[in-house]
């Protein structure tokens, strides 16, 4: 039981009753699932989204789409509004806009894969619902309430990527103003936090995987890891991926690219398609043992 008077606590009773009534799973009586079509979240089966950072050109869209789809992904997940940490760009770090929504448009009718995309703007919202199948906040705009508020309005599934300074009562906080506006359709994304040992220099976070459990003693919205952005190294994306399935999570993002070296956004994170051929039937393994599924 939590304790309202004990300083230090992340979440208090009171903000369950008043702050976070629609988020908490007791107002829901269970655990309602949330429908993408027809992929599930918070059931037996355990989606993957795969695909570029960045959304670099139509061909390379395509062609991720095509890949991760034939190992297994159930999602094409591809950024043509992409916000990094400072504001210069070159040819290579450009974004594709409101030109990279059509690439993936081409890239969702060629595969049958559905999208996920970043919004960041609200005046492109009526461009990124005509391709997306699911609106991404990005961690940047985890607190931007205008934001959240017309991407609910949509209806749209939308799914919400922790900010890395976040508590998990500011995460929760967040989406509280999405299932406020009236969507119900609301999946978390854990992505890593700022600490202040990394294990690598490179290393921007640190995977809290912790924070699965600690989200499904209190809320009923499913959770899904992203295991690339969050160690910021290919060689401990799988062995976090698998970590996740283990943990709990509900899907899990991973960032692939044909030639990851010299992908245009996060070169040091991205794994290849021969990568995900070999690790999505390993974390099917991890989820049977536990009677879910990740290949289905």
């Amino acid at each position: 039981m939590l304790d309202n008077k004990t300083p230090g606590k992340d979440i208090s009773e009171t903000d369950l009753i008043e702050r976070l009534p629609l988020v908490t799973r007791s107002s829901f009586g269970g655990a309602p699932r949330v429908r993408v079509g027809e992929i599930e979240f918070g059931g037996s089966d355990i989606p993957i989204f795969a695909g570029p950072n960045m959304v670099e050109s139509e061909e390379l869209i395509v062609n991720c789409a095509k890949e991760v789809k034939s190992a297994g992904a159930h999602f094409l997940r591809g950024g043509a509004f992409k916000p990094l940490t400072f504001p210069y760009r070159s040819e290579k770090y450009r974004e594709s806009g409101l030109e990279g929504l059509n690439w993936l448009a081409t890239a969702k009718r060629e595969s049958g894969l559905k999208v996920i995309t970043e919004v960041m703007d609200v005046k492109h919202l009526d461009a990124v619902c005509l391709v997306a199948d699911v609106l991404q906040i990005g961690s940047r705009n985890m607190q931007n309430f205008p934001l959240l508020i017309e991407c609910a309005k949509t209806g749209f599934p939308i799914m919400l990527k922790r900010h890395y300074g976040a508590s998990l009562r500011d995460w929760l906080g967040a989406a509280e103003y999405i299932l406020h506006a009236g969507n119900g359709n609301l999946i978390l994304c854990e992505r890593g936090v700022s600490a202040p040992h990394t294990h690598r220099h490179t290393s921007r976070f640190l995977l809290d995987l912790q924070v699965v459990p600690a989200a499904r003693e209190l809320t009923h919205l499913p959770i899904i890891v992203d295991p690339s952005h969050a160690t910021f190294w290919r060689g401990w994306v799988p062995s976090m991926a698998m970590a996740a399935i283990a943990a709990g999570a509900d899907g899990v993002m991973l960032e692939v690219h044909p030639d990851p070296p010299n992908a245009a956004v996060d070169p040091l994170q991205s794994i290849d398609f021969l990568d995900l051929q070999r690790l999505l039937p390993v974390m099917n393994s991890i989820a049977n043992a536990l009677n879910r599924r990740v290949l289905f």
